[in-house]
C-alpha cells in the first residue's frame, strides 16, 4: 500500500505521482491530493483506480457526480487545468512556442449533455457501464444532462423495458427526446415503443447491439421521428439517436461563430470527418464550392436534408472515407474534425502534398492534435490561432480551435 501526492493533472483523466514504485496514474485524483492506495501494473505503467483519498483538493466539488466525472473539481478551477493540457501538449508534443487564446467556459457547467448512454440494471432501472468494466453503478440521476434528458431519465426508470442499454438524444431547441432501445428484440419492442411516444418521447428507434460500436450494427425505426431540429449558434441542424453531433450545442455555437471569422475565404473548400457537415453549412458563404467527406450514411443523410432546408446550393457531400481526399484535388481550405486518433496518415499525406492555404482544426485530443499540428509546422505551416473550448465540464476532455496557416500569410 503507497501513500503519495498527486503532482498534475495529465491526459486521460488521470492524476500523477511519482513515488519510489515509479510513476503512478491515479484515476479521479486532484493535483496535490494525497492519496492512499495498491497500483496496478498494466499496458507497462502503474495505474490506481480507487484512491482513498486523504488530502482532498480546497476545490474538490462537494456533491455526488457519475462516474463519468473525472474532474470533480468545482467548476470555475478545472479551466486553468484543462487549458495547461492543451499548452503543455503544444510545447511538450508539437515543440511549439505559438501563443494560446484563453479558454473558452462551457455556458453551462451542470446540465449541458444533449446525449447520454445508460445500461439497463437488471434489478430494475438505468447503470452506468463503467469502463474498461462489466460493473454497473446504479442510477438515481444524472446532474450533467440537460433538462429534456432528465425529463426521459425519470420516465425510463420505471420502464422494465426488455433491451440491454438505451441512448438519448435531446434538442434544447425543441425540448423533445429521441430513444434509442440497443439490444433485445424489436418485434417484443414495437407495442412499449409507441407507448413511450405517447409518454412523451419525440420518436424511438432500435438498435442491434455490434461489437464495432453503438449504432454500427440493424436500425430499425419503432415510433415517431427519426430527427430533431437544434440549434449550433448561427446554425441549426437537424440530429439523431443513432450518429453523433456534438452534445453541448450552445459551447460548439460559441466555437462556430469564432471559426467563421477565421478563415480567409477562396474558391474551394473541403470539409473532412464531415459528419452531417456543420462546419461546411457554416463556411459555404465564403467560398465558391464547398465538398464535404463523411463515411456515415445516416450523417450524409441528415447534412443532405440540412443543405437544402437552408438553401446551400455550393455545398456537395461525397460520402466515403477520409483516405479518398487525394481524389478530390486541391482546395484553398480543408477543414478537420477527427476523432480521438487525431489525422489518419493519408490525411497528413494529402494536406503535405497539395498543401492548402489554411487548415482548420478542431480536436477533441490535445495531444494527437499537437502531433498533427508538430508535423504540418515542419511542412511550413504557421499555428495561426489556437483556443482551448470546454465542452464537457466535470472531464478531462477538451477540445481544441486551431487555424493553421502556410507561411508567414
Amino acid at each position: 500500500m503507497l501513500t503519495f501526492r498527486v503532482e498534475k493533472l495529465v491526459p486521460g483523466g488521470y492524476g500523477l505521482a511519482r513515488t519510489p514504485e515509479g510513476v503512478v496514474l491515479v484515476k479521479g485524483a486532484l493535483p496535490g491530493e494525497v492519496v492512499r492506495g495498491e497500483p496496478k501494473r498494466k499496458k507497462g505503467a502503474l495505474f490506481l483506480e480507487a484512491p482513498e483519498i486523504l488530502e482532498p483538493h480546497p476545490e474538490r466539488y462537494p456533491k455526488p457526480l457519475p462516474p463519468s466525472a473525472d474532474l470533480p473539481l468545482v467548476y470555475e478551477a478545472q479551466l486553468p487545468l484543462k487549458e495547461a493540457l492543451v499548452k503543455d501538449a503544444l510545447e511538450r508534443i508539437a515543440r511549439l512556442e505559438a501563443p494560446l487564446a484563453p479558454i473558452r467556459p462551457s455556458p453551462k457547467a451542470l446540465a449541458y449533455r444533449t446525449a447520454a448512454q445508460y445500461a439497463r440494471h437488471p434489478l430494475g432501472g438505468l447503470a452506468y457501464r463503467l469502463p474498461e468494466s462489466h460493473e454497473l453503478y446504479p442510477l438515481e440521476e444524472d446532474p450533467l444532462v440537460a433538462e429534456p434528458l432528465a425529463w426521459a431519465l425519470g420516465v425510463l426508470r420505471l420502464w422494465p423495458l426488455p433491451t440491454e442499454e438505451v441512448a438519448l438524444r435531446g434538442s434544447l431547441l425543441e425540448g423533445k427526446v429521441l430513444l434509442g432501445l440497443i439490444g433485445g428484440s424489436p418485434e417484443a419492442l414495437k407495442r412499449p415503443a409507441k407507448a413511450l411516444v405517447r409518454e412523451g418521447f419525440a420518436g424511438v428507434v432500435w438498435a442491434e447491439p455490434s461489437p464495432k460500436g453503438r449504432f454500427r450494427g440493424r436500425v430499425t425505426p419503432l415510433a415517431g421521428e427519426r430527427t430533431l431540429l437544434e440549434a449550433f449558434g448561427p446554425l441549426t441542424a437537424t440530429v439523431s439517436v443513432e450518429s453523433f453531433a456534438q452534445v453541448n450545442p450552445p459551447a460548439m455555437g460559441l466555437l462556430l461563430k469564432e471559426a467563421r471569422g477565421l478563415v480567409l475565404g477562396g474558391k474551394r473548400a473541403l470539409e473532412l470527418y464531415a459528419g452531417s457537415g456543420l462546419l461546411s453549412l457554416l463556411l459555404s458563404p465564403r467560398y465558391q464550392e464547398v465538398v464535404a467527406v463523411e463515411i456515415s450514411k445516416e450523417a450524409v443523410r441528415r447534412g443532405e436534408m440540412d443543405r437544402k432546408r437552408l438553401g446551400v446550393e455550393n455545398l456537395r457531400f461525397h460520402r466515403g472515407d477520409v483516405r479518398e481526399a487525394a481524389g478530390l484535388g486541391a482546395f484553398d481550405l480543408v477543414v478537420v474534425d477527427p476523432p480521438r486518433a487525431g489525422l489518419s496518415p493519408e490525411v497528413r499525406a494529402y494536406l503535405k502534398e497539395t498543401r492548402p492555404r489554411e487548415v482548420l482544426y478542431v480536436a477533441c485530443d490535445p495531444s494527437t492534435w499537437a502531433r498533427d499540428v508538430g508535423e504540418l509546422a515542419r511542412e511550413g505551416y504557421r499555428l495561426a490561432f489556437a483556443r482551448p473550448y470546454d465542452f464537457f465540464p466535470f472531464t478531462h476532455h477538451v477540445e481544441v480551435l486551431s487555424l493553421l496557416r502556410l507561411g508567414e500569410g
